[in-house]
């Protein structure tokens, strides 16, 4: 469901010492990735079939998992976590996969 527009708030925005290391030697940054997970593109990394059920998660309040190659061609994982009863997500965590 990919958009021009924020889809969903973040919550608080964490990220591991070891994605923020692996941006640096990228020579990119968070919000270079942050900004398309917002808006629903979530990566390149991803089969179709992962991408629609994320559309679907993004409907149903589910977590949300965005996965992106940096120009290094190292992975990169971004999590939202699923909305509470209030339907606010807490955080967002931009990881490296064996972080998880």
């Amino acid at each position: 469901m990919k958009s021009n527009n924020p889809q969903f708030p973040f919550g608080q925005v964490v990220a591991t010492p070891a994605a923020l290391e692996a941006l640096e030697q990228a020579g990119q940054t968070p919000s270079d990735f942050l900004s398309r997970h917002a808006c629903g593109d979530w990566g390149e990394a991803l089969c179709e079939e992962d991408k629609a059920l994320k559309d679907e998660a993004l409907k149903d309040g589910s977590r949300l998992l965005s996965a992106y190659r940096l120009k290094t061609s190292t992975k990169i994982w971004i999590v939202t976590e699923a909305q509470d009863d209030n339907g606010q997500r807490a955080a967002t965590t931009i990881l490296l996969p064996e972080d998880y």
